[in-house]
């Protein structure tokens, strides 16, 4: 029988115990047991902090605020239940080694979570303690000599290795890695179900048992008995026997949106408060069994395919909601293929799950925006891994050639350039991480050494204390926003315009100061990388005036027939 570390810890909370490392590019070369150490390693840090601080700010127990921790979380996905049963197997250790005045480095160095490599330097969170490591150390270890957790292995933790959860296992990694619905009965690419790859991010199928019903085709017969595209509006005007896609749509210029991106698009997110004890609630972990079903993504209020209303401060709409507003016609026409970790290189894997036929589908407009894995991996070095200008060219225009091939005629296509990512140094170091605000102990300087030493950083280049380095990095980002330049300006396509525009974050950081805001309140404040919920409605809001401004056809027309789709369909039956 496996012991029971190796099934519990690789349950959903053992998910939850890496949620920083998910947004981590995926095709680097890194070899794999490096990275699983070191996002075990980040796990428990990460945990026995919150555990730490959750006794600290309700001046309980060690035990109580693990118990505590425990009960926040949801019953979906045995989340709930998980966390007892690894706090029954794991707790009596970490309240000995709390108790002892020790910090959650050490505990996870004692429990061998966190293991320092012979030759490699000591990846740690928090400041030193003022005695040496080594004996620090071994006190800590003698506190627990005889636990019998650290006969476990830390290693080899498979869930999917249980025979009755294989197949469902292998159908999960599938979907993922293709990026396809994990539930989408007639095969047509699209889903009802909202996470797994469905309606979150492409429109939600109206009819999942005809593979010729889904958001985006050109009507059926005017949808006179069925509403083939998905978009609510069918049937026929009783008044005048016209059908209503043809009274309300024909010549509006119908559209939809596809976005082609990386975590940054698919809008990978951490909330605060599920690692911040001073804000930790019943309320934190509502949405984290949808969170990890979408690989810590939430595309359903991501700036390109956003259709919820935002959870921030700022009005602006997303892109698609921008385009259903022109035109209700669009209603459910949007696609995000974006992938954590993707970059120019690695999309030819998962560009098939792009849904568009050249002779049934509605034209297109594209985004394509890989803007940071190109230039950002974890190695030490990263420069020899970036991407050069004569590989994205070619990767690019490989890219282009497999979107001529499959969008109908009169889409467009716009290649976002790379940001300068020592905006991230710049506004961030000195600033105190959500682990460290409680007790003024760790900045974000902190925390991007913990991350690059552990060799899981989203972006060493940039998250480097390294100006050299950091200069390096934002200057091959602009020699690839140059490369994607001359390919807009150079090159013509049978089916799509082509055109580029620039990531400019200066801009916006300008525009969202002018507001009172703070520049680091552009950044996600978890992984201290991505760009927040803020700034991508900014930069949608960007996206929008500039198109609007250069390039009025990639929008369409404004449809005059929206009030009356308005009156007869409601709400278009929703996402």
């Amino acid at each position: 029988m496996k012991p029971p570390w190796k099934i519990l810890m690789a349950t959903p909370l053992f998910f939850l115990l890496t949620l920083h490392t998910l947004a981590s590019p995926a095709y680097d070369h890194q070899p794999g047991t490096r990275r699983s150490k070191g996002q075990v390693c980040i796990g428990c840090v990460l945990v026995v902090s919150v555990i730490e601080q959750l006794a600290q700010v309700h001046n309980s127990t060690v035990q109580t605020s693990m118990e505590r921790l425990c009960s926040y979380l949801p019953e979906k996905l045995f989340l709930k239940t998980t966390c007892y049963l690894v706090v029954g197997i794991f707790g009596p250790d970490i309240i000995k080694l709390l108790r002892a005045d020790v910090n959650a480095d050490v505990v996870c160095h004692t429990l061998e979570f966190c293991k320092q490599d012979p030759g490699q330097p000591l990846c740690h969170l928090y400041p030193l303690p003022k005695e040496t490591w080594k004996l620090t150390l071994e006190k800590a270890r003698q506190i627990v000599k005889k636990s019998p957790t650290l006969t476990y292995s830390r290693s080899g933790s498979d869930i999917c290795s249980l025979p009755f959860l294989a197949k469902i296992c292998q159908r999960i990694k599938l979907a993922i890695q293709n990026s396809l619905p994990f539930k989408d009965v007639d095969s047509d690419k699209y889903s009802v179900f909202p996470t797994l790859r469905g309606s979150h991010w492409r429109g939600r199928d109206c009819n999942d048992s005809n593979k010729m019903a889904y958001p985006g085709r050109r009507p059926d017969n005017w949808d006179t008995h069925q509403d083939s595209n998905c978009n609510g509006i069918w049937g026929v005007d009783p008044k005048d026997g016209i059908p209503y896609e043809k009274k309300f749509c024909e010549g509006s210029q119908p559209r939809g949106i596809i976005l082609l991106g990386d975590s940054a698009g698919a809008h990978f997110h951490i909330p605060p408060d599920w690692i911040t004890a001073s804000q930790m609630s019943l309320k934190s972990f509502f949405n984290l069994p949808t969170a990890l079903t979408n690989e810590l993504d939430w595309p359903q209020l991501s700036g390109t395919t956003g259709f919820l209303d935002s959870t921030s401060r700022v009005k602006e709409n997303s892109i698609y909601l921008r385009l259903w507003k022109r035109n209700h016609c669009n209603h459910r026409d949007y696609q995000n293929i974006s992938r954590n970790g993707a970059s120019s290189q690695s999309l030819e894997r998962f560009i098939e799950s792009l849904s568009r036929n050249q002779l049934l589908d509605q034209p297109a407009i594209v985004i394509y925006a890989m803007i940071g894995n190109d230039v950002c991996n974890r190695r030490i070095d990263p420069v020899p891994e970036m991407t050069t200008p004569e590989k994205l060219y070619s990767k690019v225009m490989q890219t282009l050639q497999y979107l001529d091939s499959h969008l109908p005629n009169g889409s467009h296509v716009i290649l976002y350039g790379l940001p300068d990512g020592t905006f991230l140094w710049d506004n961030l170091h000195s600033r105190y991480h959500p682990l460290g605000q409680l007790n003024k102990d760790v900045t974000y300087a902190h925390f991007y050494s913990f991350l690059s030493c552990l060799q899981v950083s989203p972006c060493h280049g940039w998250m480097s204390s390294n100006k050299t380095l950091r200069t390096l990095t934002s200057e091959r980002a602009e020699q690839l926003s140059n490369t994607l330049k001359k390919i807009a300006t150079s090159q013509k396509f049978t089916n799509f315009n082509l055109f580029y525009m620039d990531f400019d974050f200066q801009e916006i950081t300008e525009e969202w100061q002018r507001t009172g805001g703070q520049p680091w309140q552009l950044i996600e404040p978890v992984d201290g990388f991505h760009p927040s919920e803020v700034a991508l409605q900014l930069l949608a809001d960007r996206f929008w005036k500039k198109v609007q401004l250069q390039w009025p056809q990639v929008l369409g027309k404004e449809n005059p027939f929206n009030t009356q789709i308005e009156q007869v369909f409601g709400d278009q039956g929703g996402h």
